[in-house]
C-alpha cells in the first residue's frame, strides 16, 4: 500500500508560480512512474506531466509544456511540479499519481496504481 500526499497548492496571481510537492509512503520498493494530473469540476482528470523513476524521462501535456517542471528525488520518493507564467486556465485540483506496475504508457489514469488526495491551485486574472 502507497500513500501519497500533496502540498505547494495555492491562489496566485496570473504570471506568478507555484511549486507542488507529492511525498510517496509505505510500500514504495517499486516506483515506474509517478505524474501530475489535474480535474476541474465536470470534466475528466487530464495529464499534466510524468516523470520516469529510474531514468528521469519527462512527458508533458500540450498546454504546460515549457512552463512546467516536473522532477524527482528518489532519495526522498518524492515528486515535483514546478508551475511558472501560471494561466487562469491553469485552475484545477492538481492530483499525484504513481505507477508500480508498467503499462507502456504514463499519460493516462488507468496507467497509475495509486492517487493523492488532491490539492487546489487557483489563478486569478
Amino acid at each position: 500500500q502507497v500513500q501519497l500526499v500533496e502540498s505547494g497548492g495555492g491562489l496566485v496571481q496570473a504570471g506568478e508560480s507555484l511549486r507542488l510537492s507529492c511525498a510517496a509512503s509505505g510500500s514504495t520498493l517499486i516506483i515506474y512512474a509517478m505524474a501530475w494530473f489535474r480535474q476541474t469540476p465536470g470534466n475528466e482528470r487530464e495529464f499534466v506531466a510524468a516523470v520516469r523513476w529510474n531514468n528521469e524521462l519527462t512527458y508533458y501535456s500540450d498546454p504546460v509544456e515549457g512552463r512546467f517542471t516536473i522532477s524527482r528525488d528518489i532519495a526522498k520518493d518524492t515528486m515535483y511540479l514546478q508551475m511558472d507564467n501560471l494561466r487562469p486556465s491553469d485552475t484545477a485540483v492538481y492530483y499525484c499519481a504513481l505507477a508500480q506496475t508498467w503499462k507502456g504508457v504514463v499519460t493516462r489514469p488507468v496507467d497509475f496504481d495509486s492517487w493523492g488526495q488532491g490539492t487546489q491551485v487557483t489563478v486569478s486574472s
